[in-house]
């Protein structure tokens, strides 16, 4: 087999020109959100585009980011109990460097793309030397990285780079992808909700009832641009209550992200007597729907049900607009399994940089995740 290389690129200008050839069938990789990445990302990211290359002919992409997690306001203010500190404080002190070989914004195998077959052996060894490279490059600026993840593969590709490469890095599974399949018979949003047993027809009928008085309408750059603050804010609200955060958007990064996307992100916003009191957003990713980013005011969700009426309207649009299927991410399972999105494993791969802290991470890793007890929900009618 002739020998492959690969080349780590700080900036979109470095990029070769068919770059977006090669990353043709994921969006996240192309460079109009590689852009998005390089003008608005978290104030604690910094990214690297990796060319991979046969001779001189690029055949794959990768991208890796690396986070300062000292940087971070805030790891997460929702779950305020000891678990929580403790969690903090290994962070702070043992792990606030960490490269990421991936999106680590995202939720999906987004890590690479290739225009030509390679192998699972090839790929895990290529990432992993890449990863040594950027390890290096802090090294020489006096930062030494604590954390290196590979994240997020799909079972068939994790079981293959346990075999090669990932063999001796520890396996991790956090929470499942909720992913919806668009059935073909689902030619409109009256057909998918008539396709609802009697107790989630209803919850859809009552949700939409709720949600009567609010404007929902899609935001064209003008209307972000000057709304943007809001955005902001609404969004901001929402990540400061998650769980766990390794970052927080820039404040322009949604209108940086319409004018590099364009038509394929979507912004669509909900307001209540003329102000915005909650938004969500779409990448249109060729035949899948990504769902990205979201933001609302507390009050007006729990009156108006407002985040269930999201995942609705998201739904609605990828069936109206002919998606294959629906990626929903990794938070609030129970709510979005009740849509019909159900839990795909994902596996990532974790190393720590200091050897006995790295033993330790089998009995480290598990109990820093946050215990998660949820109930899927199954809510279309039995054929």
């Amino acid at each position: 087999m002739e020998t492959v290389t690969y080349k780590i690129f700080s900036s979109i200008a470095q990029l070769p020109n068919n770059w977006d050839e090669v990353a043709h069938e994921n969006a996240f990789l192309q460079t109009p959100y590689l852009k998005v990445l390089e003008n608005a990302a978290p104030t604690n990211m910094q990214c690297f585009y990796i060319g991979i290359f046969k001779k001189s002919e690029l055949i794959g992409v990768a991208l890796a980011q690396y986070l300062d997690l000292n940087k971070l306001e805030s790891f997460g203010e929702r779950d305020k109990c000891i678990k929580t500190f403790i969690r903090n404080f290994i962070f702070k002190n043992f792990a606030s460097h960490v490269l990421f070989l991936g999106n680590n914004m995202i939720t999906g195998q987004n890590c690479y793309a290739f225009k030509k077959a390679i192998d699972y052996k090839t790929i895990s060894e290529l990432l992993i030397e890449c990863a040594t490279e950027i390890k290096n490059y802090f090294k020489k600026q006096n930062i030494t990285i604590h954390i290196v993840s590979f994240k997020d593969f799909y079972q068939e590709c994790a079981l293959a780079f346990n075999e090669f490469g990932f063999k001796s890095i520890y396996e991790f599974n956090t929470q499942p992808n909720m992913v919806l399949e668009l059935q073909n018979q689902w030619k409109n949003n009256e057909d998918y909700v008539l396709s609802f047993s009697k107790k989630y027809r209803d919850q859809y009928k009552r949700a939409h009832k709720k949600i009567e008085g609010i404007e929902t309408r899609e935001l064209s750059l003008e209307e972000i641009i000057c709304k943007e603050e809001r955005i902001y804010e609404l969004y901001h609200y929402v990540a400061k209550n998650a769980p766990f955060n390794t970052f927080f958007l820039d404040k322009h990064h949604f209108s940086t992200f319409k004018k590099q996307c364009g038509k394929r992100f979507v912004l669509c916003g909900y307001f209540l007597n003329e102000k915005l009191v909650g938004f969500h957003t779409l990448l249109l990713n060729g035949s899948v729907l990504e769902t990205y980013f979201l933001g609302y005011d507390e009050h007006v969700q729990k009156e108006k049900m407002l985040y269930l009426n999201m995942l609705y309207n998201m739904t609605k649009f990828g069936i109206e607009n002919q998606f294959k299927k629906i990626i929903f991410g990794r938070t609030a399972l129970e709510i979005k399994s009740s849509i019909g999105a159900k839990p795909v494993v994902m596996s990532g791969f974790i190393y720590h940089t200091n050897t006995w802290i790295n033993k330790m991470l089998p009995k480290i890793f598990p109990n820093l995740e946050p215990t998660l007890v949820w109930q899927q929900r199954h809510p279309f009618k039995e054929i």
